[in-house]
């Protein structure tokens, strides 16, 4: 295999892109949050900090998992929310919040018209018996959630991992 030759100037180019790249990595604002581990929080108490006083409603947005997981490390989760997925109107965020995980916020997907129907799938480790809110973020500012228990007989990420 023969390696392309650059000249002087397109390596320079290579170099000074890749040195700005690492440098807007290390100057980008990380985003860390608070662990609430121990507590049951509310649905209120979960959600106010995406909402922010924004308008929610307990309606849309349906969780398909299991009521009873024998293990908590790998829970299969389905959560479906009705939207017509236009450019006006759809569904940009799903956050799946947790009552009693560490670390209450435990993913978000971003979503947008191009995805046709706002459904995801996933698996999540949950620290016991709890309930799991999903959070949508419509276009319109306005938040719509789910909730469902899943009861865990034995716990995962009960040292914040």
């Amino acid at each position: 295999m023969k390696w392309p030759t650059l000249t002087r100037r397109e390596g320079l180019r290579q170099t000074l892109r890749a040195g700005l790249y690492g440098l807007a990595v290390q100057l980008w604002p990380s985003q860390a949050q608070d662990m609430a581990s121990g507590q049951l929080l509310s649905v209120a108490k979960m959600t106010e900090p995406l909402t922010q006083g924004a308008r929610l409603l307990q309606q849309d947005v349906k969780i398909v998992a299991p009521v009873l997981a024998d293990n908590g490390t790998l829970v299969p989760v389905t959560v479906q929310v009705q939207s017509p997925m236009t450019p006006q109107d759809h569904v940009t965020h799903v956050y799946l919040l947790s009552q009693r995980n560490p670390v209450t916020r435990m993913a978000v997907f971003h979503l947008g018209p191009w995805n046709g129907r706002a459904e995801i799938s996933t698996r999540l480790r949950l620290a016991g018996t709890q309930q799991v809110v999903a959070l949508a973020r419509l276009s319109s500012g306005e938040f719509r959630y789910g909730q469902m228990e899943i009861i865990v007989t034995e716990s995962a990420c009960v040292d914040a991992s």
